[in-house]
């Protein structure tokens, strides 16, 4: 029998997402205007960022880009914003942009190499506690001298590697199958165990490694985006920032990196999860034939891959171009030289990032309706009225938690405009300003680790083609990264007090 429109219509809307998410999502379209015509713009846009967290919580459901783009496009026809802030929101964060496009399918072409090399690593260390640190420490070393996005690509492409050879084993396939590893009804019934536990234990690695990218990008002038605007507004070069930075940041290294070894040996907030000995076999077994029948042609592509990833870092570490462009040349050169000519080919590259792309625009459309709305300036306002001697930790906790809450970029923009300004008008000193812009620089860096909304790293992972694999959602990433976020604020916090 032939369903109604109105049938027809539901089940387009939103696709397979639960009935109750569609309702969800349907009562915020019609409440906005409501409350915006109410109550007024300014209540109104925080509840905007409160319903637009609970798309991001609710990505296993549906992707957020649909829910979140409707929510955006009603502030701007409701007046909360505008498409010139939104574009303006946009045109300032166009290096993060070129960066997800061209980096993260960059990294895609490197994919075989990191697999090989990952593969050695985790079959070669036995113990999960030096391999956790290992993947924490290593993260945060090339955050603080690459990007923390291009570190997430490269571990969200090894993982899905390691997890697409262990499912089509689970699922009774051999390696040269075609295989959908996202479906597991084929997943023999004796490995479904196994395939759990190594979902924990990637899902373990990753976090480990994600946290690692926040420690090792505050450290430097050029780990996170906004590190290299504060440095800019406070006249300091590499070495200096670095420098300032290392009274709160060194000892936060430390903290963190003991926090993952406790995890890991109290087994705490789904930390500790070793690799089945099953899953390791198969590895094992994966790795020697890959060895084995590896050809000449396969062995130069290997080569080439290993020479454009040694340009890489030297490219990223000496900033001789933007990050996006410099993914952009990866791409040219990796696929020139091992024979990836054919656009249908290239363009797989590009199928793990576009969508990521297309949310963070919606996400600066959201960060726009916070500008528009000057929805922090009551904060900011406080915080500058209160005593000298506490606005550098004051400014730490309020930084913090607004960057769990909006992007952490943003949030630094928004305070380092405003304290500059204060610097420029003679209200504060210029030694006052230093203490504030180190406080701002490592409050929007550490505790945006609680959630995904604050860090694009998080958020990426959080969205990515692995989040699914490894059953790891909005509220499991807030989970596990709960310990490191009380540790690493208590911390940061202890130290910008009482250094600053």
């Amino acid at each position: 029998m032939d369903q109604s429109y109105g049938s027809a219509f539901t089940k387009n809307f939103l696709g397979p997402a639960p009935g109750w998410y569609k309702k969800a999502i349907l009562a915020f379209l019609v409440i906005n205007p409501i409350l915006l015509y109410t109550v007024g713009p300014f209540v109104t846009g925080w509840v905007l960022i409160a319903e637009f967290i609970f798309t991001l919580a609710m990505a296993l459901k549906c992707y957020p880009l649909q829910p979140g783009g409707l929510l955006a496009i009603e502030a701007v026809i409701l007046g909360m914003t505008s498409s010139e802030s939104v574009f303006h929101e946009v045109e300032a964060n166009i290096e993060v942009i070129l960066l997800l496009v061209f980096m993260v399918a960059g990294i895609f072409f490197m994919k075989n190499l990191l697999l090989y090399v990952f593969t050695k690593i985790l079959i070669g260390i036995r113990s999960k506690s030096m391999l956790s640190l290992l993947f924490c420490l290593v993260s945060a070393v090339l955050s603080a001298f690459l990007d923390a996005l291009t570190v997430t690509a490269v571990l969200i492409s090894v993982f899905v590697g390691f997890y697409t050879v262990y499912h089509k084993v689970a699922s009774g396939k051999k390696q040269h199958h075609d295989h959908d590893h996202g479906n597991d009804s084929e997943v023999i019934e004796y490995h479904r165990e196994d395939l759990d536990g190594f979902r924990k234990f990637l899902r373990s690695l990753v976090m480990h490694g994600a946290v690692g990218t926040a420690l090792g990008g505050v450290c430097t002038l050029v780990g996170e985006p906004q590190n290299l605007l504060i440095a800019e507004k406070a006249g300091w070069d590499f070495i200096e920032f670095f420098m300032r930075m290392a009274p709160i940041t060194m000892p936060v290294l430390v903290a963190g990196l003991v926090t993952c070894l406790a995890l890991e040996k109290f087994k705490w907030f789904g930390y500790g999860a070793e690799l089945p000995e099953s899953v390791r076999k198969v590895l094992v077994q994966f790795a020697e034939k890959q060895d084995q029948k590896r050809t000449k042609r396969e062995t130069m592509q290997l080569a080439v891959q290993a020479l454009t990833a040694v340009l890489l870092v030297f490219s990223l570490a000496f900033h001789v171009a933007p990050v996006g462009l410099v993914g952009l040349m990866i791409i040219v050169i990796q696929t020139a030289f091992n024979g990836v000519v054919e656009e249908h080919q290239i363009g797989h590259a590009f199928e793990e990032a576009l969508p990521f792309t297309a949310l963070l625009v919606v996400f600066f459309a959201i960060v726009a309706v916070i500008h528009d709305q000057h929805l922090f300036n009551p904060i900011i306002v406080a915080v500058l009225a209160m005593e000298e001697s506490i606005q550098p930790a004051m400014f730490f906790v309020a930084n913090g938690v607004l960057s769990m809450i909006s992007d952490n970029v943003f949030v630094a923009t928004v305070y380092i405009n405003e304290v500059k300004a204060a610097l420029d008008a003679g209200d504060i000193t210029r030694d006052h300003f230093e203490k504030l812009a180190i406080a701002i620089n490592t409050g929007t860096n550490l505790p945006s680790v609680a959630t995904p909304n604050g860090q694009a790293a998080f958020l990426f992972l959080l969205t990515s083609a692995l989040a699914p694999l490894i059953r790891l959602s909005y509220g499991t990433m807030v989970v596990m990264a709960l310990p490191y976020t009380i540790v690493l604020s208590a911390v940061g916090v202890y130290f910008v007090s009482t250094t600053l």
